[in-house]
């Protein structure tokens, strides 16, 4: 097979079930962004993060599939009763992993900038890729194009990659970076 058809060389794609769209349709950014989200969890994965984030890391990108299947095929097309559905234990396995990890991590007392261990700083990464996910389904949610379910997804999953790039640090020993605001100086 290849990889290469040609199709796509006046700017338009196809959609999962048929139909065709501008590569610049909002649809098709979206789950562009869902796809590098799932890229971005893959470069996490290769800095070695704890094994117990990395194999939820590969559930997530596991999910993440499936998650831009839906995005990229229309509600009423044939092809949507052929999709892997998503499944709400998705977002309650992602608070209870939030709720386990919290009993684990020192209370936060302030904000925290993206840093630490390299897996940290991908995490961080991934959690901003991820919320510039969300803002792309938003739209698609308001036109009745997408189930309600893929962007409580995005948005859980926002909250677990920030609360894993705490535990990676914390499991290698190294500090959150605090962010401490400069006083405002007196004129």
């Amino acid at each position: 097979m290849k990889i290469y058809t040609k199709r796509g060389d006046a700017g338009d794609t196809g959609l999962f079930g048929g139909g065709r769209v501008p590569k610049d349709d909002v649809r098709v950014d979206a789950y562009g962004e869902v796809d590098e989200l799932n890229a971005t969890l893959g470069l996490v994965r290769g800095f070695s993060p704890p094994p117990e984030l990395d194999a939820m890391l590969h559930r997530l990108q596991d999910q993440l599939f499936t998650v831009g299947a839906v995005m990229a095929t229309p509600m009423d097309a044939k092809a949507a009763s052929h999709l892997p559905p998503l499944k709400e234990s998705w977002v309650t396995d992602m608070e209870n992993a939030m709720d386990r990890f919290d009993n684990e991590l020192p209370k936060m007392t302030h904000f925290i900038l993206p840093g630490g261990t390299q897996a940290a700083a991908a995490l961080h990464l991934a959690r901003t890729v991820c919320r510039r996910a969300e803002r792309r389904a938003v739209p698609l949610l308001r036109e009745g194009t997408i189930p309600k379910d893929v962007v409580i997804f995005l948005n859980r999953l926002s909250d677990l990659l920030f609360v894993m790039a705490r535990v990676a640090n914390h499991r290698a020993n190294v500090q959150d970076v605090k962010w401490i605001p400069e006083k405002p100086s007196e004129s």
